[in-house]
């Protein structure tokens, strides 16, 4: 059966270019023992689709160009999207107190807006683990969520990445068209893209469908992995899409379709007051990642469910998207390497991380960061070791070393290779000058004691 293809239009590049893509795709999935991959590069005018491998390990399903793969946060993209549709259509104002939208929410929390949630400002807790929360509705989710207590930080203030903003996204969506979030989102985004939808937990999907996997270390073999997340998630994940898909709805953000107005991708680019990811990106808008390279600024965003990983990236300057997706935890190093080499057959150079911080000065020793952290039920303790270094250890597992900056950033070092990685940073209490905050991979955590 033909599936649509959802890619754009576009004058195909030269077989010599498709067959470099492939051919490294092949071989880079090889030595990264990622199952399948799929990469997708329009370049403004021209456009490549490559992909390889099996989608299911176990039953040898081929890969194919239209085979979806579970998105993981990737899906927050298509949910602030059909919010700001709403918001375009006058149905709602992004400015909207979340209380007069969610009966749950009401007299909880008066000052989120809309706007909080979909730019991770809302000061809200990225809510519990998705085991947790299986068979839980969304408005109870919201009303245990949605409480002073857990408040990280006055709204507008902070960034802090949440999953539980996305439910309550997902929430208002349900509540404004009385469609259920799967419906909105594939009524108000994906078919006017002609993207098939596809969602965890389809009883019998549409089109082809990838599983993620995850590698056995003592056999060392891959296996299909098991999907978890909750339904009460699925505004934060629970998408399934191609890196074709994915190209059509990068275009559709940057204004290069007429799948969404210029007024929805415009407001979704705009960089958010206050709305600082640490190490995750540069800058974030309403629903998508910004990074900064070579002078532009290009938006997407990652997202990784149960051994997949899958990333966007969209320059609205020079009409370039680049999409990946794969299905495997180790994909994340294939797309660092795709990216690789995109540039080098192509000339665009593609960002996958943040830029690089500089001015940052060296390590410093910084022993008042110790202490108790929380977010939701989630708990970082910072300890000095025995030379006084600062240490990481999340919900009581093996601490990790951490490396501080005078300008409170922090990295944290791999204990297996040694290699730091940018972590995140501490905040100050603007009126008294004390740390109150650590932000870890984009999620703050409230300072509740001192070592």
């Amino acid at each position: 059966m033909p599936y649509p293809i959802a890619a754009p239009a576009a004058h195909r590049p030269s077989t010599s270019l498709h067959r470099e893509l492939s051919s490294r795709l092949d071989s880079l999935a090889r030595v990264h023992r990622v199952p399948g991959a799929q990469l997708a590069v329009h370049t403004g005018s021209h456009f490549v689709s490559v992909h390889t491998g099996t989608a299911d390990a176990a039953a040898n399903t081929p890969f194919t160009a239209e085979t979806a793969v579970p998105l993981g946060s990737v899906t927050k993209v298509a949910t602030a999207a059909a919010v700001l549709l709403l918001a375009d259509d006058g149905d709602l104002d992004l400015d909207d107190p979340v209380s007069d939208l969610l009966p749950e929410a009401a007299g909880r929390i008066p000052d989120v807006t809309v706007r909080h949630l979909l730019s991770h400002t809302a000061g809200l807790p990225t809510g519990p683990d998705s085991d947790s929360a299986v068979g839980t509705t969304a408005s109870r989710y919201l009303a245990e969520l949605c409480t002073a207590r857990n408040t990280l930080f006055p709204p507008g203030t902070g960034f802090s990445y949440s999953n539980a903003g996305y439910v309550a996204a997902g929430r208002i969506l349900s509540e404004v068209t009385g469609m259920t979030w799967q419906e909105a989102v594939a009524a108000l985004v994906l078919e006017p893209l002609d993207i098939v939808p596809a969602f965890l937990g389809d009883a019998a999907p549409a089109r082809p469908v990838a599983s993620g996997h995850a590698l056995n270390t003592a056999t060392g073999l891959v296996r299909p992995a098991h999907q978890n997340l909750a339904p009460v998630e699925a505004p934060a994940g629970a998408l399934l899409a191609s890196a074709e898909d994915l190209v059509a709805l990068g275009r559709a953000v940057i204004g290069g379709s007429a799948g969404l107005p210029d007024t929805v991708g415009d407001r979704m680019r705009r960089p958010e007051p206050a709305a600082d990811p640490g190490a995750l990106a540069d800058h974030w808008g309403l629903g998508l990642a910004l990074f900064r390279q070579d002078g532009r600024v290009w938006c997407g965003h990652d997202g990784n469910a149960q051994g997949t990983s899958c990333h966007l990236r969209a320059d609205a300057d020079s009409g370039v998207v680049v999409a990946f997706t794969g299905n495997a935890g180790a994909a994340t190093a294939l797309w660092r390497d795709m990216a690789a080499e995109v540039v080098r057959l192509t000339g665009v150079r593609v960002p996958t991380a943040a830029a690089a911080g500089t001015g940052r000065g060296p390590a410093v020793a910084f022993p008042e960061c110790a202490g108790t952290y929380r977010n939701g039920g989630i708990e970082y303790v910072v300890k000095l070791d025995g030379d006084g270094a600062p240490t990481l250890s999340v919900d009581g597992d093996y601490p990790i070393p951490l490396v501080c900056y005078p300008d409170l950033s922090c990295d944290l070092v791999d204990p297996v290779t040694g290699r730091a990685e940018p972590g995140g940073r501490f905040h100050r209490d603007p009126v008294t000058g004390a740390i109150d905050r650590l932000q870890i991979s984009g999620r703050a955590a409230r300072r509740t004691g001192t070592d």
